[in-house]
């Protein structure tokens, strides 16, 4: 197989594996009662949970390192910048999960009414991580892996246009939570995530099915790949 098809295999891939943490949101919902500490509700959705967000992740890391080497021959610096915002992603993901799992230990070692606030607070850090970690830095990494692409027209123009539409839109809606205009399970907040989900799975499986574009950006390396 072609090296630069491979990598467009392997990246959309990635990009399709970041939707894992989609049912973590129902998974997580017995970890958020007052009284999940000391109460009975199953521990496993949470653990699933934590497994997911651990997956997605590892596919987050992926997708900037194996693209990074098409990327970089567009803008360097701006390649560079994907792959450290992605790695921020995953690393504030791990603190997130750490956080819940914390509480589902607390759970497991017994420790009683006395640690209901502190199970309540991990939960709360959880949700300020997420914040971030799946709220702002999304948006950064689709103005930078977005700006690459439009001007390297690698893939259609329509996806990566979605990614810089799709990014001001999540700040605003992040914004909005951070000052308390709406709740995070607000329909604002589904709504503006919308594009930037539409933006990287259309992304991961345009690049499973077509592979990049030819495009100067990439002539030496299928040139070096045919010898």
């Amino acid at each position: 197989m072609d090296p630069l098809r491979r990598t467009t295999l392997v990246a959309g891939g990635f990009y399709v594996l970041t939707f894992a943490s989609i049912p973590t949101l129902a998974l997580y919902d017995p970890v958020r009662d007052a009284d999940y500490v000391v109460g009975t509700t199953p521990e496993t959705p949470v653990v699933i949970g934590g497994v997911l967000e651990v997956i997605v992740a590892l596919a987050c890391i992926g997708t900037a390192v194996v693209l990074y080497p098409v990327l970089k021959r567009q803008g360097e610096t701006r390649a560079l910048g994907f792959v450290t915002a992605r790695v921020l992603e995953a690393a504030c993901i791990f603190v997130g999960v750490g956080s819940l799992l914390t509480v589902v230990a607390l759970r497991r070692a017994e420790a009683g009414a006395d640690a209901l606030v502190t199970g309540q607070a991990l939960v709360a850090f959880y949700d300020s991580v997420f914040l971030l970690s799946q709220g702002f830095i999304p948006a950064v990494n689709a103005l930078l892996l977005g700006s690459l692409l439009y001007q390297s027209r690698l893939v259609p123009r329509v996806l990566p246009v979605l990614g810089l539409v799709g990014a001001p839109l999540l700040v605003v809606s992040d914004a909005g939570i951070l000052f308390g205009l709406w709740d995070r399970l607000s329909p604002v907040v589904a709504v503006a995530a919308i594009p930037i989900a539409v933006w990287e799975f259309s992304l991961g499986v345009y690049l499973i099915a077509k592979g990049f574009r030819p495009s100067p950006v990439t002539a030496g390396m299928v040139a070096v790949g045919a010898r």
